[in-house]
């Protein structure tokens, strides 16, 4: 199909699309001729899939570059691209909390990683549980690391779910993987946001 189509089909505007593929997020097509080529199912799916780690999952186009080059990279395996995905989803960034206080938070998020069963090894994510941890004591918010055990608890299950789905596919197929990886985590957020509409209006009831 030639570009216009794949912009009616994809719903990107067609200066998005020869963004796409000059920053290299989109494979190139089969030369037709001067200026023109051919595109197919597969940059169909990879709009489709830009699209989607972007709106819904909220990345940013650099995050999504590493993403895409985790899952066109033959010679790395799942578990490579699932650290590629963590690196990408938790850059770290300034702070104005005190090097004591966070590395106060980040013993406890240790102590916590192992009462679980998990690796103590820091990573990316205990790295933001820890800041979230020493930011709300920072504030004079009343803040236990063992407030996050429940959390913990339902990660934890929605994480082996997902991963049952990976090994259904053979463990192999590192986008549908990733993409789920992102699009869960949005998921669990959002089904938190209902429970607390949900309870935040059995407890504090509208006079009216």
């Amino acid at each position: 199909m030639r570009i216009s189509e794949l912009s009616r089909q994809s719903g990107v505007s067609v200066p998005t699309i020869k963004f796409y593929l000059r920053e290299g997020l989109l494979p190139a097509g089969l030369p037709t001729g001067r200026n023109q080529a051919d595109y197919g199912d597969r940059h169909l799916r990879r709009i489709r899939l830009i699209r989607t780690l972007t709106g819904i999952g909220g990345l940013d186009l650099s995050s999504v570059r590493e993403i895409l080059a985790a899952i066109d990279d033959d010679e790395a395996t799942l578990r490579d691209a699932y650290k590629v995905l963590d690196r990408t989803l938790y850059l770290e960034g300034p702070t104005t909390l005190g090097r004591a206080a966070v590395d106060c938070a980040r013993t406890e998020v240790a102590e916590l990683a192992e009462a679980l069963g998990w690796s103590t090894e820091a990573t990316p994510a205990g790295e933001v549980l820890a800041h979230v941890l020493a930011g709300l004591r920072s504030l004079g918010c009343a803040a236990e690391v063992t407030f996050f055990v429940p959390y913990a608890r339902a990660a934890e299950q929605l994480v082996m779910t997902e991963l049952d789905l990976a090994a259904d596919e053979g463990g192999v197929e590192k986008g549908p993987a990733l993409l789920r990886s992102v699009l869960f985590g949005v998921a669990l957020s959002a089904l938190r946001r209902m429970a607390h509409e949900r309870h935040v209006a059995m407890r504090f009831p509208d006079p009216d």
